[in-house]
């Protein structure tokens, strides 16, 4: 009878660990990328008001870190405060009372690894240097190849010399940025081991018991 008792006991405890492992869920972890580099820069401003315009900028360096050698930001909007000096850019038009697309930010190489993200910022004249000087944030919502589910923040600084012909094209500057994102991996939770080592010690001990009964009974 006690032995019958502990065969079922065991058995049910092998079912139950089992089922652990069969459903056992992932864990997701996350992998960390800095991100500290610079892009020469063009900036066109397009007017849509006598205050307000349209931002495109694009970036260039063939050393970026991971492939991301292009930089891109665009339908950004910015208005200028004649009282401050300041341009204010956000990617939402919204914010100044219009209707339009929304700002997008993008880093991307010749592979299919992107980063995608939105940003903010604000730059001002500065006399002394006549150079206009910017700083903001870039927030990573997303990617493409090998950082898909990217996210992070960067932060960013950017200067263009004011003493460029206006009738020869984009105004030439360069961008500063330094940051991080994240991408999330999925690996296996710690359970799933513990339930496969404890169904091997229930087997064990379930040969051990068996044995012990031969010896004894037979």
């Amino acid at each position: 009878m006690i032995y019958r008792l502990n065969t079922t006991w065991l058995f049910s405890v092998v079912l139950t660990l089992l089922s652990v492992v069969s459903s056992t869920a992932k864990a997701i972890a996350q992998t960390t990328f800095e991100f500290d580099t610079f892009y020469d820069t063009e900036v066109t401003l397009e007017p849509l008001t006598p205050l307000i315009s349209k931002a495109t900028v694009i970036g260039f360096n063939p050393n970026a870190p991971y492939g991301l050698t292009n930089f891109t930001s665009i339908n950004n909007y910015s208005q200028f405060n004649p009282a401050t000096g300041v341009f204010t850019f956000v990617s939402n038009p919204a914010q100044f009372g219009l209707t339009g697309e929304i700002g997008s930010d993008s880093f991307f190489g010749s592979g299919e690894d992107r980063l995608f993200g939105s940003s903010n910022a604000t730059a001002a004249i500065d006399l002394t240097t006549n150079s206009l000087n910017g700083s903001g944030t870039i927030t990573i919502t997303g990617g493409s190849g090998r950082f898909i589910g990217a996210t992070g923040t960067f932060s960013f600084t950017e200067t263009e010399s004011l003493d460029q012909d206006p009738t020869a094209g984009p105004l030439k500057g360069k961008a500063f940025l330094r940051g991080s994102f994240q991408i999330p991996q999925r690996v296996p939770e710690a359970s799933a081991n513990i339930a496969l080592i404890g169904v091997g010690a229930i087997g064990a001990a379930y040969e051990f018991h068996r044995r012990f009964y031969k010896r004894r009974f037979f």
